[in-house]
């Protein structure tokens, strides 16, 4: 369902001294004609403080030009003319100020690269000697294929596998050795 608005309340009319006073303060501040001679006499030196301050001059431009728009919208609040210079270079400084914040937040903002990963062949070529390795494993003696889960899949002390089994030290390193001996034969089969 559309939300109506209320008319706005018809605002009274100026009366003379009101829009005498208004056109005062617009005389007052800085007029059209003194701001386009600014511009013609000081761009350059205002594009040349926004590269101290930047680094690119698209940036440098659109910040000087964001400047003389803000300080012709504003020009009624700057009530002498020869400080008209002064409110663009301060205006040059802070947008400048901003559009750096932007980019900086921008940057940590910036997902991070994924890391260098595997192309889909090697992934492949990978999950084929897995493959070869665990049919390998199931060739191997119990005792051989349980001492080697355990210490190098598990990644337990051979003092560790022995407790876990219930054998002795030497006969884990002796199931250790000769299951690896026999994988390696396998696998060297099969390349």
């Amino acid at each position: 369902m559309p939300v109506i608005a209320p008319m706005p309340a018809a605002r009274p009319a100026q009366l003379p001294s009101q829009r005498e006073g208004a056109e005062r303060s617009v005389a007052a501040g800085t007029t059209v004609d003194h701001l386009t001679e600014t511009y013609r006499a000081h761009y350059r030196s205002l594009l040349g403080l926004a590269a101290l301050l930047l680094d690119d001059t698209a940036s440098c431009e659109d910040v000087v030009q964001e400047a003389f728009i803000r300080v012709h919208s504003a020009r009624s609040r700057v009530r002498e003319p020869e400080k008209t210079l002064a409110y663009l270079r301060q205006t040059v400084v802070n947008l400048s100020r901003s559009a750096l914040r932007r980019r900086i937040l921008g940057l940590k903002l910036l997902s991070k690269p994924m890391p260098d990963m595997a192309s889909a062949e090697e992934g492949a070529y990978d999950q084929l000697e897995r493959d070869a390795l665990i049919k390998a494993m199931r060739g191997l003696q119990r005792r051989q294929r349980e001492v080697l889960v355990l210490r190098y899949f598990a990644d337990m002390t051979e003092a560790q596998v022995a407790d876990t089994l219930g054998i002795s030290l030497g006969s884990v390193k002796a199931y250790g050795s000769r299951g690896i001996a026999a994988l390696r034969v396998v696998m060297e089969a099969q390349a």
